[in-house]
C-alpha cells in the first residue's frame, strides 16, 4: 500500500486543492419574459427558447380524485 515517505503542508495540499472551488452561475434574461434562466437552455417560465416555444406549459393541472 502506497504510504506518503512524509507530511504534506498545508501550503502544498491548498495548492493541489486550488481547482476545487466551486463556480458562481451566470443566468442570462430571457428574451420572451424577462425571467432569469441557464444560458442556453429552455426558459422554465416561459418555454421558451432562441426567441420560439419549444415547450407549451400548463398553468393548472386537474387531477381527478376517484383516479388517484
Amino acid at each position: 500500500m502506497a504510504v506518503p515517505k512524509s507530511k504534506i503542508t498545508r501550503s502544498r495540499r491548498g495548492m493541489r486543492r486550488s481547482h476545487d472551488a466551486l463556480v458562481a452561475a451566470n443566468p442570462n434574461e430571457c428574451s420572451n419574459c424577462g425571467e432569469l434562466k441557464r444560458p442556453h437552455h429552455v426558459c422554465g417560465a416561459c418555454g421558451h427558447y432562441d426567441e420560439r416555444e419549444v415547450v407549451a406549459l400548463v398553468d393548472e393541472i386537474d387531477i381527478d380524485e376517484d383516479a388517484a
